[in-house]
């Protein structure tokens, strides 16, 4: 086959799977076109890095499928608050499943298997703030499969997806420390500090705060101009950039994966990309201030950043390099009922019918109540 022909079947097989990596980099490099020539509307592929993220999002095998059938495991075990409605064949290959992606048994010995988020011997005892977090975590997953097509589509997400054999997923944030230079020189105003999460440009070192926890608008293009009261300004667009940046680099693809380069602000111009973005960043806001934020105080202080928060999500947090996570593979489709969506609960059990002769029971007697009294509140007492 001759270099060319080689080429072009690597190409062929890199646009089917998808595999992208942003940025200018050393040859050899292959490029595929996605848009009109002339709008340099061009992804870079590095087969170097193509090969190494390749084997990062390696799919492991689906356990063997539960036996249909059998008591609901809330009906059997204490304590179920999430899964409880599995029958329970389905509720051990679930936890089977999340021990493997979250703590296997070749993990540190303080973390691998049931009792890292269990007390030995009493499973049903909730005393491990793990157990707590892996239970909002479960919640958390059923509701992006749920409520969250618009960005992860039918593919969806499991535990796999973020921690990726890792007690803490490799991908997080925490609130920046205090950017406040030595004395004299002045506030960095959050720039002007290199770090990974902006690839180390020199803009704001924490683009998450005000766009993943907060809803500041990501936006620096005015419609009006400054004297009329329009703020923005070359500041904030730096802000915005520095969240792109990681979105670059957190899905390896370049600018023109989800902007075309003649107008980038334009949506009608844009590609369908960037319409899953937009969903994306907004999933990512929720799910910190829905999921992560109220677990503020059960995290022991070591799992905390340097100004008392939790563990945030971006989108590296999923994405890890990819396009889409682990290259587009499903592994919910084979847990499709413990994280599919909420589980309900288990039925509660008939009552059984009066023995031939017998009485039934009388019904409970209604509470007391007066019609000039004040309406029940809804809040316990």
């Amino acid at each position: 086959m001759s270099t060319i022909a080689g080429r072009l079947k690597l190409l062929a097989a890199l646009t089917l799977a998808g595999v992208a990596v942003a940025g200018c980099e050393r040859p050899p490099v292959d490029e595929v076109q996605r848009g009109y020539r002339g709008t340099a509307m061009v992804q870079v592929y590095n087969p170097r890095v193509v090969a190494k993220q390749a084997a990062l999002n390696a799919v492991p095998e689906p356990l063997a499928a539960a036996p249909e059938g059998g008591p609901a495991a809330g009906t059997i075990y204490q304590n179920v608050k999430v899964l409880g409605g599995l029958s329970i064949a389905e509720f051990t290959r679930t936890m089977t499943a999340m021990t493997a992606w979250v703590v296997p048994k070749d993990a540190a010995p303080a973390e691998a298997g049931c009792n890292y988020c269990h007390v030995g011997g009493n499973f049903a005892d909730d005393g491990k703030y793990t157990k707590v977090v892996a239970r909002k975590m479960l919640q958390m997953t059923q509701k992006i499969n749920a409520e969250w097509k618009p960005h992860v589509q039918g593919t969806g997400v499991t535990c796999y997806t973020c921690h990726r054999g890792k007690a803490v997923p490799e991908y997080v944030w925490f609130q920046d420390v205090d950017n406040t230079a030595a004395a004299g020189l002045g506030n960095r105003a959050g720039q002007n500090r290199s770090t990974p999460a902006i690839n180390g440009a020199s803009l704001p070192s924490d683009p998450f705060t005000p766009f993943l926890l907060g809803a500041e608008p990501i936006r620096f293009t005015g419609a009006t101009a400054l004297p009329t009261g329009n703020r923005k300004s070359i500041k904030q667009a730096e802000w915005t950039f520095a969240l792109m940046t990681h979105m670059s680099q957190g899905l390896g693809v370049n600018c023109t994966y989800c902007h075309n380069s003649r107008a980038f602000n334009d949506w009608s111009q844009s590609p369908p990309q960037r319409a899953v973005a937009w969903h994306g960043i907004r999933m990512a806001r929720a799910l910190n201030n829905e999921f992560m934020v109220p677990l503020t105080e059960v995290f022991p202080a070591h799992r905390k950043g340097p100004l008392g928060d939790v563990a945030k999500l971006n989108c590296a947090t999923c994405h890890q390099g990819a396009y889409k996570p682990l290259y587009g593979a499903s592994m919910l489709k084979d847990y499709v009922t413990a994280l599919a969506a909420p589980v309900p609960p288990p039925a509660a059990p008939a009552e059984a019918p009066p023995a031939e002769g017998e009485t039934p029971a009388a019904p409970a007697a209604p509470a007391e109540t007066s019609s000039t009294s004040e309406p029940a509140s809804d809040v316990p007492g």
